[in-house]
């Protein structure tokens, strides 16, 4: 069944607006009750300033970003439309959570539009199969207008991809980020995400054999002779990280060392 995003959205406004309006009458009435209590009427006023109630309004950016970076959870497997909750996290991965939307097999998306599964058509294919076909461009140029920017949706998609999503995604988790970025440098010649979870000893040479190779070969085909020289360094260093493995104990800032060279910084 096909569904708008700006529907959705002002319902979840009204929601956020119901649930704000409550909280803070509440929280009025057990200062009246505290006031008088105590005979503080000259004093103090029950009223409550908006920006100390304690639950958040609806702000249409940041649920938009926040859409997108379930859309990734769910690309990975860490989420699936189909049940609630967490889906995976390292343990047992059970392929029958995942009906409507099944996780990219490499555990890689790459950002890049030369790949079939790069990243922004990947979301783009969620909001699809989530949404409807028949609101699909309505949808997209109303995610497009909450992130800004000029162009068309699905470069304006891009861009956040590319330059914010991670910035976005360290702050959000203090930090400790658990979609790693893989960034060949300056000329963001090849980016890609990776779940930490779900990584094992072969992602960083799939990385190179199936990515960086095809990049550099149309490179040469296109003389792109700076990026290709990005690239070519950019190779060796997932080279010398081939079979690498993470311990999940170690904690995320331990492991992103390990591959600190091949990495976006956590910003």
């Amino acid at each position: 069944m096909s569904a708008l995003l700006s529907e959705k959205y002002q319902q979840w406004e009204q929601e956020c607006d119901a649930r704000f309006r409550r909280l803070k009458s509440n929280e009025e009435e057990l200062n009246r009750i505290f006031i008088r209590r105590y005979g503080l009427q000259q004093i103090l006023s029950p009223e409550e300033d908006e920006t100390a109630v304690t639950v958040r309004r609806a702000d249409l950016q940041r649920e938009i970003r926040s859409l997108i970076s379930y859309a990734i959870g769910c690309l990975f497997g860490r989420y699936s439309v189909d049940v609630p909750g967490l889906c995976f996290a390292g343990g047992q991965w059970n392929a029958a959570l995942y009906r409507t939307i099944q996780p990219e097999p490499t555990n890689i998306l790459p950002l890049p539009d030369l790949f079939e599964n790069n990243l922004t058509d990947s979301i783009i294919r969620f909001v699809r199969l989530v949404y409807g076909e028949d609101t699909l461009e309505e949808n997209l140029l109303f995610i497009a207008g909450a992130l800004g920017g000029t162009g068309a949706p699905r470069e304006i998609l891009q861009e956040y991809l590319f330059r914010d999503f991670f910035a976005d995604h360290c702050r959000i988790y203090q930090k400790r980020p658990i979609y790693w970025m893989f960034s060949s440098g300056r000329r963001n010649s090849f980016k890609a995400l990776v779940y930490l979870h779900r990584w094992n000893g072969q992602t960083t040479e799939t990385i190179r054999k199936d990515y960086i190779q095809p990049l550099q070969a149309f490179c040469r085909r296109n003389h792109d002779d700076k990026m290709l020289e990005e690239l070519e360094q950019y190779e060796e260093k997932l080279y010398q990280l081939r079979n690498i493995l993470l311990h999940l104990d170690d904690g995320v800032l331990k492991n992103y060392e390990k591959l600190s060279s091949v990495l976006e910084k956590i910003r």
